[in-house]
């Protein structure tokens, strides 16, 4: 597991680090400075003329050290400092005179295009207010300039809390960052102007949490031991029963990718409840699949009851539609339904034209919906959405008790009680018709195999995107289907 820290959480780490384990501020400064050099040195970024730009807060101090640590490896080094000497933290303004004693250059305007590499030291993650006048100038003509960029900590101009662009920000090729990566790195488009990000120890450790663990994390590839381990002596009853409630009139292929998955996720029986014009074509392409088919005009309520009752996790929306039977059937499973349920897709569409559905449920729930449907449930405008998807995905997971995967480039996972689940894993390539249906059904084996709501969610997500990466890797982000990804799923699961 990795902790993600917005700008609050980290100055409280760093304030206990110096007030509580006595570790000066200029300690911590100088490590800090010692990493980002190192990275320097990775092969990428030339060091023939090396230029530091350098703003009056900690993280310009952070850049006066940078810079007199190069001047000591006899690097041709300048610096830029944009703001006002009176206006320095101490520690910067300390910094900004050793540099002084060594002789190192220190301007107030440079040609920017004379640099091979240019280290932003502008703002840090204090940042709150959108950047204008001299300092916007100051990052348009670093952008604009041929120089390899290296950013301290965080891109100048973006939020270290949400990944927005506070007006204008630096595009770095690489971001050198401290202690703990930053939510703002992670969210887009925050990752898209930080380039490579590289997280380095400065002293800054778990302890400072202070029993009050960030609200924000991610997983890594050692959270693959989550998944529920195989017992030897089984049968396809021992691994679960997922009921898929999907398809439409002659439209089965959603309902057919999530009940793949589920089978991929290792489940031991899945059942696809549709209408009977997509028996054929299921039975051709999921033999292994039991059917249950309906006539969509004359639906046998009985029967859907019996199905529902077979079931250990219940997925409900894939491809259904949004015709009047869908809302019934909904009606149906929230009524009936005694095990965790998936609401997905057209399901959700389905809930955000009529709310009262999900009023005093009695199941555990997992409701995945994109951006678009999330502004259909809540009544915003995506764009407000965007800048604000854990916000948004809490309140929401919170006020209808439920657990709410918010799907985007970096997808939200939250019950709305507590810690936070951002996702890293998945690439562009997975921007295509089917892939919410493949992560549904991972979802549900996960669930179908014992874990709780919120735990399946998360490994799930994060599966999901490894199974994106890994097809990815071997055919490119161009052309990756969602057949691709669930044949994808048991390279990374079986490992």
């Amino acid at each position: 597991m990795e902790y993600l820290v917005n700008r609050n959480e980290m100055k409280r780490y760093d304030s206990f680090t110096i007030n509580e384990m006595g570790v000066p501020s200029m300690v911590l400064m100088e490590r800090a400075a010692l990493s980002v050099v190192e990275e320097l040195y990775d092969g990428v970024f030339s060091l023939n003329q090396v230029l530091v730009v350098c703003g009056s807060g900690n993280n310009g101090g952070d850049g006066f050290a940078v810079a007199r640590l190069l001047y000591l490896k006899n690097v041709v080094v300048d610096i830029l400092f944009i703001g006002n000497e009176k206006n320095c933290t101490p520690e910067t303004y300390q910094q900004m005179k050793i540099a002084q004693n060594y002789g190192i250059n220190i301007y107030s305007r440079v040609d920017f295009n004379q640099y091979t590499t240019i280290v932003d030291a502008l703002f840090g993650i204090g940042l709150s207010r959108t950047i204008e006048e001299i300092y916007a100038q100051v990052i348009h003509e670093i952008n604009q300039s041929k120089a390899n960029i290296l950013s301290l900590d965080i891109p100048s101009g973006i939020s270290a809390d949400t990944g927005e662009v506070m007006g204008v920000a630096v595009k770095a090729k690489k971001t050198v960052t401290f202690a703990y990566k930053k939510v703002g790195l992670v969210l887009y488009p925050g990752a898209a102007y930080a380039g490579v990000v590289k997280v380095k120890d400065i002293g800054i450790t778990d302890v400072g949490f202070n029993e009050e663990c960030p609200k924000v994390y991610s997983y890594t590839r050692e959270d693959l031991k989550k998944i529920p381990r195989r017992n030897p002596y089984s049968n396809k009853g021992t691994f679960g029963k997922v009921l898929i409630m999907g398809g439409s009139v002659n439209m089965s292929g959603a309902a057919y990718f999530s009940a793949k998955a589920a089978y991929r996720m290792g489940t031991g029986l899945v059942r696809v409840y549709t209408p009977r014009e997509n028996r054929e074509i299921l039975q051709t392409m999921l033999p292994e699949a039991i059917l249950t088919t309906y006539d969509y005009k004359h639906m046998d309520i009985e029967v859907l009851k019996e199905t529902i009752s077979w079931a250990n996790v219940i997925v409900m929306g894939p491809g259904s539609g949004k015709e009047a039977h869908v809302e019934s059937m909904l009606n149906v499973l929230l009524s009936n339904a005694k095990v965790p349920l998936i609401i997905d897709a057209d399901g959700v569409n389905v809930i955000a034209k009529y709310p009262k559905l999900l009023q005093n449920h009695k199941q555990q729930v997992i409701l995945t919906p994109h951006l678009g449907e999330m502004g259909r449930l809540i009544q915003k405008d995506i764009s407000t959405i965007a800048k604000n998807l854990i916000e948004e995905a809490g309140t929401y997971a919170k006020e209808h008790n439920l657990v709410c995967v918010l799907k985007d480039a970096r997808t939200v996972v939250t019950d709305g009680k507590g810690t936070v689940y951002l996702n890293q894993s998945g690439n562009s390539g997975m921007a295509t018709g089917g892939s919410g249906d493949v992560l549904t059904g991972v979802i549900a084996g996960l669930l179908a195999q014992g874990m709780s709501t919120l735990e399946a969610a998360v490994l799930g997500v994060y599966i999901h995107g490894l199974a994106g990466d890994h097809s990815a890797d071997k055919i490119g982000e161009y052309g990756v289907m969602a057949d691709d990804i669930i044949n994808s799923i048991n390279n990374i699961v079986n490992k």
